[in-house]
């Protein structure tokens, strides 16, 4: 292996908050993914430096458009940036007769007939990874919080690692794949994981780890960058964050501003307990890997494992419990971040239900995954998610 240089970290003195959605591109009458990705981004790019729009990017298939949030202090910041831009890209879609939609996946589209985007990467990455990257029509919602040095994100992650199952639960919204109902909650978090560096994250020990295996990784040629960790949550050296990226694309801009104003008060709350020394120890691998499992099959409705190796016996907690102790334990944080109202937004998720049962709810009363995607249409163009 060759000798590391290091990696250097772009210190963020404060949590600040960055979110990513990728969004679904579908015809406005048969509601199927439609490829015109190329001619949307060429539109709104229009007028700004090389035709590209600063917030509105190509991802891996044409029939999906990301849009991404700037470095944003509090979630209602990230959410009026979302906004704008999604009222952009809309507009664009729908001069080509298309409109936009927010789930994990499309319920009826099929993988095999998606248009690759015209990067380089995104062809290498199909010839390097075969029918794994050929079945990658997911779409997900990436949050990223700031902190002060990788040293400090190695054990913010560590500690996140145990409510990454939270995350999961709350975002799930991908109960149908290439036209069946998948069973789970989450179906992009079983397709997502196939990936050779996609799934959980190994639990390191400090920043060397991280950069020596980096260092491997590169040295082998397995990866060029840091954009080829594909971990439910990495840290982003460039940009000085936590990147979680577990969470399926919510339906909603608002409930997708909820799950990252989690993850922000999250965040900043274990940044805390490291300096008084009140962490505890990181969960072990196999309880969060089996919680990852519930949270993705059974989404809120999942009973999920409490991690105590000092406990006589093994004991479960309901998925919407252990939410609502998270926010509680995390409230401290958030109001002095001054983001306490968009946290309890999350209990609103939890009370009225995710993106997946109210999908399935359209379908078990007599709806097709035509009126699914008008559904999901609708949310997102209204911000406002159905009862």
């Amino acid at each position: 292996m060759g000798a590391s240089t290091g990696i250097a970290w772009t210190t963020s003195p404060r949590p600040t908050l960055g979110v990513e959605l990728e969004l679904q591109v579908v015809d406005a009458e048969t509601g199927d993914l439609v490829s015109l990705a190329n001619e949307i981004l060429a539109d709104v790019g229009a007028g700004h430096p090389e035709g590209e729009h600063p917030k509105a990017k190509h991802e891996l298939f044409q029939s999906i458009i990301e849009v991404i949030t700037g470095v944003c202090d509090t979630p209602a910041e990230a959410h009026a940036d979302l906004t704008a831009t999604i009222a952009e890209v809309a507009a664009a879609a729908a001069r080509r007769g298309a409109r936009l939609a927010s789930a994990g996946t499309h319920p009826f589209a099929l993988s095999r007939d998606q248009v690759v985007s015209p990067q380089p990467r995104y062809h290498q990455l199909m010839e390097r990874m075969q029918w794994p990257a050929r079945r990658l029509l997911i779409f997900g919602t990436h949050v990223h919080v700031g902190v002060k040095s990788g040293e400090r994100a190695i054990t913010i992650i560590n500690e996140l690692r145990r409510h990454l199952p939270v995350f999961l639960a709350l975002s799930a919204s991908s109960p149908f794949f290439e036209g069946d109902d998948s069973g789970l909650s989450s179906a992009r978090s079983k397709v997502f994981e196939a990936l050779p560096t996609a799934g959980l994250p190994p639990q390191l020990a400090e920043w060397s780890d991280f950069e020596e295996f980096m260092q491997t990784l590169m040295d082998a040629r397995a990866i060029t960058s840091i954009r080829e960790v594909w971990w439910d949550i990495r840290p982003h050296p460039g940009f000085g964050t936590i990147e979680l990226r577990i969470c399926d694309a919510a339906p909603t801009v608002s409930e997708t501003v909820a799950i990252a104003a989690l993850a922000q008060a999250l965040v900043h709350s274990i940044d805390q307990r490291i300096d008084d020394g009140t962490l505890p120890p990181p969960p072990r691998e196999w309880t969060v890997r089996e919680n990852r499992w519930l949270a993705g099959r059974y989404g809120l409705d999942a009973d999920l494992i409490v991690d105590d190796p000092d406990a006589p016996t093994v004991t479960r907690v309901p998925a919407r419990e252990r939410i609502e102790r998270l926010v509680a334990a995390v409230r401290p944080a958030a109001l002095e971040l001054g983001t306490a109202a968009d946290l309890d937004r999350v209990l609103d998720i939890a009370a009225r239900g995710n993106g997946a049962e109210r999908q399935r709810g359209i379908v078990a009363n007599g709806g097709s995954l035509a009126d699914v995607v008008r559904h999901l249409v609708t949310e997102l163009r209204t911000d406002q998610p159905s009862r």
